[in-house]
């Protein structure tokens, strides 16, 4: 346990986004006071002059970056360039002026498409780099990628405590629900929502429903950020997940149901089903004392309940 820890001072970087806001919501919740933060117009994260400046004033004692460009399938098809620059800017601009600066704390925010497309199950960190990646979002995960891989040299070289925690698939309040660039579950909560209102006898959705996924709340995911705060883990990568996972078509079964839609669900065999099923061992963590407290039924009750209060107003 790390001294004083609610008095240090904290960076959080991305604290508009979802997983930001979730670990902003926690750590103030727990009694942490000395959290900063700054918004994409008040910092742009991929200009390094800036990040060094701010780091070098601010002088924090932990930053967690919860800052990235993301997107689901299609936003990663029609953008590799920006998807693949972009996140390496904004992680390496912020480590590399952490290690200037000597913050000895760093918590790396990634994704579990970081493991092979055709990894073994359940997805174990040492999967990372042996095989290839999905490609549908190789550019991201590459990106994420070159972080962890960088966490892990400068561990070795300053024995700093810099940790990648790689979550399975998130969702949850402030989650993105536009269609052109959010993920499955978000995305299958507004087309449901709005075939509902709008009295559409079908929906279409993506691929053969086949596929199976493992899927976070992220508040459950901001738990693993504090357990990962206030203590010194040994490893540099850890896996964060709820060791379930669902089909696709089951996974809409629910949503449909929680929205409450009488329509049909009709599956578009032309796009793309991405990786078969991704689930993680997250059983590393766990030995640290994480065990998310949401169920998917859950989840989705407050998700939905979220995107109807705040995204149609």
């Amino acid at each position: 346990m790390i001294d004083n820890i609610l008095d240090k001072k904290i960076y959080i970087s991305g604290h508009k986004g979802m997983v930001g806001s979730a670990c902003l919501r926690l750590l103030k919740s727990k009694g942490y006071n000395n959290i900063i933060y700054k918004t994409s117009s008040e910092l742009d994260l991929r200009n390094q002059s800036d990040v060094d400046r701010f780091i070098k004033d601010e002088n924090p004692s932990i930053v967690i970056n919860a800052a990235a460009k993301v997107g689901g399938i299609m936003e990663n098809h029609k953008f590799p360039y920006r998807f693949l620059l972009e996140n390496m800017q904004i992680q390496n601009n912020l480590i590399s002026s952490c290690v200037k600066n000597k913050i000895k704390k760093f918590i790396f925010l990634g994704s579990s498409c970081i493991y092979p497309k055709f990894s073994p199950q359940p997805i174990k960190e040492e999967y990372l780099l042996t095989s290839s990646l999905e490609e549908t979002n190789q550019w991201y995960a590459i990106a994420k990628i070159s972080g962890v891989k960088l966490v892990e040299a400068i561990r070795i070289k300053y024995k700093y405590d810099y940790v990648s925690l790689m979550p399975t698939n998130l969702y949850g309040i402030n989650d993105n629900f536009d269609l052109n660039s959010s993920h499955v579950l978000p995305a299958m909560i507004r087309k449901f929502h709005e075939a509902k209102i709008q009295n559409k006898p079908n929906v279409y959705l993506w691929g053969t429903g086949t596929p199976k996924r493992e899927f976070l709340f992220v508040d459950d995911l901001a738990n693993a950020v504090e357990i990962t705060l206030k203590s010194t883990l040994p490893l540099s990568l850890y896996n964060v997940g709820c060791n379930y996972d669902i089909s696709i078509s089951d996974l809409a079964l629910k949503i449909k149901s929680v929205v409450g839609y009488d329509g049909n669900i009709i599956w578009d065999k032309t796009k793309p089903d991405g990786t078969p099923r991704k689930l993680m061992d997250s059983s590393k963590i766990i030995n640290h004392g994480f065990k998310p407290n949401y169920n998917l039924d859950t989840g989705i009750k407050i998700t939905y309940e979220w995107f109807k209060k705040y995204f149609e107003r």
